[in-house]
């Protein structure tokens, strides 16, 4: 049920003005193996992130994620889960230390990049799925430690620098179209 329920959010997606090509090919990678929610699937495997904002919806939480030494949103792997936007809510609630978090079902972004061979892991893809989650009004984070740091950041700052991800950007122009 749940890789029909993920055909379907992308095929939503897919119906946006800028989300066609990304959902195809996010659709494809769905029905190419079995493993593909599996981390050890050796060509890359789902993601879930969140798009952290605060209960005002101006700021943005970021991570200033340890092994990618970066700024990027929070979310990991799916380690088999199938429902992403859940694992997009597991994954803000475990490096934010927030609670009451509430993620919204719909798919927010997609974005396909390449992880970097580190160690025992080879060079893969992440196809990550990526999720609005909305604090309440207690912003209080802890680090975890898969971050260096945490910060929340006015979306509008996110937008307008270039020094961050370009897929960061793109998702904070997305959020101040929608605000």
């Amino acid at each position: 049920m749940q890789i029909e329920t993920l055909e379907h959010a992308l095929r939503q997606y897919g119906n946006t003005p800028s989300g066609r090509p990304d959902a195809e090919l996010f659709r494809e990678f769905l029905h190419s193996a079995s493993q593909v929610f599996e981390r050890n699937h050796a060509s890359g495997h789902f993601t879930g992130s969140a798009w952290l904002v605060s209960a005002d919806g101006t700021r943005v939480l970021l991570t200033h994620h340890r092994k990618l030494d970066r700024w990027l949103q929070l979310g990991g792997h799916a380690d088999g889960e199938m429902d992403l936007a859940q694992v997009a809510l597991r994954e803000a609630g475990e490096e934010s230390g927030l609670r009451d978090l509430r993620v919204e079902p719909t798919i927010f972004d997609l974005d396909r990049h390449r992880i970097p061979a580190r160690a025992s892991e080879p060079e893969h893809w992440h196809y990550d799925v990526r999720h609005v989650v909305r604090a309440d009004a207690d912003e209080r984070f802890v680090i975890s430690h898969e971050s260096h740091a945490l910060a929340w950041r006015p979306v509008l700052e996110v937008a307008n620098d270039a020094t961050l991800d370009a897929s960061l950007r793109r998702m904070a122009h997305k959020w101040l179209v929608r605000s």
